[in-house]
């Protein structure tokens, strides 16, 4: 079943700038219009929760509503060579009749086919407002933010975006030899121990014969009973005593030949 379009109008729809400088919190704004007769869920994403926060990172937009999401980074080290591939994804769908008592349970129960996501790339710019403005500009767009007619928890702190996996992005042609040689590597070892199987089985088999032509000449060079040929024992030595009864009578004969 193909995906549904995105049903909101979201500004801007391609890039989320941030304009630095960026050793303290700096705010972009992140428009929702919902242009339809249904009430619309949506949650926004990051593939990197811990750098942003959000306000609201959820919620649900009546017909014909619109909402305003503030996305604020977080204060970091700008190092103009490090490549920012960070991602916004804002994911919707359309509400249920009547209240809605546990949003993040019904995100959970939202069949696949029923959801619909547009995603962002941050971009981030050094040369932007002064470290001032930027400050006044949050605190503005905080306050604005809190009055928006969404169902959201106000008094709750300001609640990070929510992570979504890498693999939900596009994949690059890195990532894609990488897996390659992954899949190679699996296919060596699987044919390495498909082999190492089989000269197992052809050992076992080899010892078996080896053991059946042992047994069989053992039975062949055994006589039958008829060819065997008895070895006589010898008399067993007789008794020392008799010894000693010889010598005497040796000794009584031998005496009286003397005398």
């Amino acid at each position: 079943m193909s995906k549904l379009d995105q049903v909101l109008q979201i500004e801007p729809s391609v890039e989320l700038v941030f304009r630095g400088p960026f050793n303290e919190v700096v705010t972009a704004d992140l428009k929702l219009t919902n242009p339809s007769d249904k009430r619309v869920c949506f949650k926004v994403k990051t593939t990197a929760p811990k750098r942003y926060c959000v306000r609201p990172n959820s919620g649900v937009i009546e017909s014909k509503g619109a909402v305003t999401v503030a996305v604020m980074l977080q204060p970091f080290d700008y190092d103009p060579n490090e490549k920012n591939k960070h991602k916004f994804m804002v994911q919707t769908m359309f509400a249920p009749d009547g209240k809605i008592e546990n949003q993040e349970q019904l995100w959970k129960d939202v069949l696949p086919e029923q959801l619909m996501d547009s995603k962002l790339k941050c971009v981030l710019d050094p040369t932007g407002n002064s470290a001032s403005q930027n400050s006044v500009v949050h605190e503005e767009k905080v306050k604005a933010v809190k009055q928006e007619n969404v169902h959201t928890r106000p008094d709750l702190p300001t609640p990070r975006a929510e992570a979504y996996p890498a693999s939900a992005q596009k994949p690059t042609v890195g990532n894609v030899d990488s897996q390659k040689r992954q899949d190679e590597e699996i296919r060596r070892l699987k044919e390495q121990i498909n082999a190492l199987k089989e000269e197992n089985s052809n050992i076992k088999a080899e010892e078996v014969r080896l053991r059946k032509v042992a047994m069989s000449d053992t039975v062949s060079s055994t006589p039958p009973p008829s060819q065997r040929v008895e070895v006589p024992t010898q008399a067993s030595a007789l008794p020392p005593y008799v010894y000693l009864i010889v010598v005497l009578i040796l000794g009584i004969l031998i005496g009286k030949i003397i005398l």
